[in-house]
């Protein structure tokens, strides 16, 4: 097989048009030094752009090609991202994104630092960045093996490049790049899958999917269930602390916009699973020996690409690889802004550098994006399961951060003390149930331990251990402290008996609140104004009329 060359000369296109994009979004904070501006666009987003973005960070390249992967390898009942993701972002919306948007955060890490001082802080900036970069090593990997197919592009070659342009726009342009290019983004991933559909089944080797449908709907087993509740769990809560996510929720023009693109993004990633789910579907109905590919297929992370290449056109497959492409730039350059934002300002400016000016951090902030995308480059070529890094991604998250957001929007008595001791709790019993992924054996076996396999939802119930952790450690040492049995000079971490007046974190965000609570009025003041001026006008007009 040669290099798809028209195929190429498509790709190219589509990647110019999008950097085009996102370089013309670029002019928005052009000469801004404001974290506000290139972090959260000014803090201006509306509903359009806002569902756009919100929905595109969820469906990338890991949720589209891992869906497809999933469906095929063990069926529809195991394809658990999409719904829980979904579920994930009704939950946010319901209980997290009012508050954090009304209190004015920069970042996701703005309260866990106010609350549990700079240095806690900065220990859970680490499986929140792991997060992040796992997601976009998921996503380019998604790309990589669509381009190795479609195009017969060396894999390594096809993700470098791929990560290079999403983090030209991304250094330039910040949030107001990614968001407006995501729109783009959004509309070829809908369109591209959809596209290839009716082409796929009624290809010539494809059985109607109805007649197959005991085999890609899956079967149960007993035996996996708590596994299977374990997995849902965590996608559902592990979906929740991630700064892509409150970056947009932070964005929003105002704490119920935030809210409304939560639940729009849910219908928006269900809606754009069915493609996916249907693409599985057909490869599970297809006798490959028959189709020019020639065999059965024996490496999953290839189901989406191979149905496009082999069972639809080369236009349409052309078309199609534009939307996986599409679904890689808009997960991938959000999660790079992410990572570079939370380090800029959680880890650089509040814990490093105190007196660092903005432009200094902006430009912390774009070194960041290419740290960050050269780790994500690495995995995505050393790891070879995308829907396994795709499930990975939450894991360090659910159990460590979860139950610390929930701390921080929450919880009032608990304390670093707290803070401290569940985290090491919830990753001591997290790293002791081993991944297969990361080539980490088990250390802990935990109940129903079979021949290397965990079926105790472990991932949950070390979540569950690191809140109980949370919880009563901090009320342990505020009981020691507040009735004087340990002398307030031990209060080493200032949290109980030694809290300083006025910590830099709470100023900084302090400022931060009370300039968005004035934008917010001045915007309310100037839309009545508008709204009575319109009023008049009517009434002028309406007079002229009579």
């Amino acid at each position: 097989m040669s290099i798809n060359w028209g195929g190429l000369i498509g790709v190219v296109i589509f990647y110019v048009i999008i950097l085009a994009i996102g370089l013309y979004a670029s002019r928005k904070t052009k000469g801004s030094t404001s974290m506000d501006d290139v972090m959260l666009a000014g803090r201006s987003i509306g509903l359009f752009v806002g569902v756009f973005t919100m929905t595109a960070t969820w469906v990338g390249g890991g949720f589209i090609n891992g869906t497809a992967q999933s469906v095929y390898d063990s069926g529809l009942l195991w394809a658990q991202a999409p719904w829980g993701y979904s579920c994930s972002l009704i939950i946010g919306g319901l209980f997290f994104a009012k508050k954090m948007r009304e209190q004015g955060h920069v970042t996701m890490l703005d309260p866990f630092q106010m609350k549990f001082g700079n240095r806690m802080g900065g220990l859970l900036f680490l499986p929140a960045l792991s997060g992040e970069i796992f997601w976009s090593g998921a996503v380019l990997a998604a790309l990589g093996s669509t381009f190795s197919v479609i195009l017969d592009i060396d894999t390594t070659i096809a993700v470098i490049v791929s990560a290079c342009i999403a983090m030209s726009y991304t250094l330039f342009g910040g949030l107001y790049s990614v968001a407006y290019t995501d729109v783009v983004q959004l509309i070829c991933i809908f369109f591209g899958l959809w596209l290839s559909i009716p082409f796929a089944m009624t290809n010539e080797h494809v059985t109607s999917i109805a007649e197959t449908s005991s085999t890609w709907l899956g079967t149960w087993d007993n035996r996996y269930a708590a596994i299977w509740c374990d997995l849902g769990l965590q996608l559902i809560f592990g979906g929740l602390p991630w700064q892509v996510y409150f970056q947009r929720v932070l964005s929003a023009k105002s704490a119920r916009y935030s809210q409304i693109l939560s639940y729009a993004a849910a219908v928006g990633c269900m809606v754009m699973t069915i493609p996916s789910v249907l693409i599985g579907a057909i490869a599970t109905s297809t006798n490959w020996t028959a189709t020019d590919y020639g065999q059965e297929i024996t490496d999953s992370n290839i189901v989406l690409p191979l149905v496009l290449q082999y069972l639809t056109p080369q236009v349409v497959s052309i078309i199609g690889l534009g939307a996986v492409c599409a679904a890689v730039m808009s997960s991938a350059d959000s999660s790079l802004l992410s990572a570079s934002s939370m380090f800029a300002r959680n880890i650089y400016k509040l814990l490093i550098r105190q007196n660092a000016s903005e432009t200094e951090i902006i430009w912390v902030m774009r070194a960041s994006v290419i740290v960050s995308g050269a780790i994500a480059t690495t995995l995505a070529i050393t790891i070879n399961s995308i829907y396994g890094l795709f499930y990975l991604c939450s894991d360090f998250v659910y159990v460590v951060l979860f139950p610390q957001l929930l701390s921080v929007v929450y919880i009032e008595f608990t304390n670093t003390y707290g803070s401290l001791a569940a985290y090491i709790v919830g990753l001591t019993l997290r790293l002791g149930g081993g991944e297969p992924l990361l080539n980490l054996n088990p250390f802990i076996e935990y109940p129903y331990f079979d021949n290397g396999e965990q079926l105790f939802p472990f991932r949950t119930f070390s979540m569950l251990c690191a809140l109980a952790t949370l919880l009563l450690v901090s009320l342990l040492f505020h009981f020691l402290f507040t009735k004087k049995i340990l002398d307030k000079k031990y209060d080493i971490f200032k949290c109980v008996t030694n809290v300083p007046p006025a910590p830099d974190p709470v100023m900084l965000n302090m400022k931060s609140i009370d300039e968005d609570r004035k934008d917010d009025f001045d915007s309310e003041v100037s839309e009545s104004k508008n709204d009575t001026e319109k009023a008049g006008i009517d009434n002028r007009g309406a007079e002229i009329e009579l």
